[in-house]
């Protein structure tokens, strides 16, 4: 009675065991599920960058002003502080003109220039939006990345 006893408790065991192992994962063994690594050859890096570049808007003879804090450290990646309001600070890599004039209060287009007080400057047949990269007319300025030491300058004229 007692061989019987031990024999279907050894079986029942048995059985119990092999159920449990393959129910529990073994850590050592691959995975069927996909791991998602990141690396940094496969991943795309935010490069930190310390750039700084001048500019300089200049409407029928007068060269606006960028000292009211309003125009101040707008954002961490592209900004100007008060102590240099002509000097355009780039922490991250890649940032264009563009992608600085956004982050002003103002509007900035190929064609138009609208200041932070609400003033609009056009092309037209007798005015002239002009773009100016490092002393050349550059009429793609706004597609540029900003470069260390570069200096723009706009201008209008009617």
């Amino acid at each position: 009675m007692r061989a019987i006893f031990f024999t279907i408790a050894i079986i029942l065991l048995s059985v119990g065991s092999i159920l449990f192992l393959r129910t529990t994962p073994n850590p050592l063994a691959p995975s069927s599920s996909p791991i998602l690594a990141f690396s940094p050859s496969s991943s795309p890096e935010i490069q930190e960058v310390n750039i700084e570049a001048s500019f300089q808007i200049n409407t029928n003879g007068i060269i606006r002003n960028f000292k009211s804090p309003k125009y101040h450290q707008r954002s961490p990646d592209v900004y100007l502080s008060a102590d240099s309001p002509t000097i355009v600070h780039v922490k991250k890599d890649g940032i264009t003109w563009d992608d600085f004039f956004k982050t002003l209060p103002m509007k900035l287009t190929k064609d138009c220039l609208t200041t932070g007080d609400g003033e609009t400057f056009c092309n037209g047949s007798s005015s002239s939006l002009k773009f100016y990269l490092n002393g050349r007319e550059e009429p793609d300025l706004l597609d540029k990345k900003i470069e260390d030491e570069d200096s723009i300058l706009i201008t209008f004229q009617q």
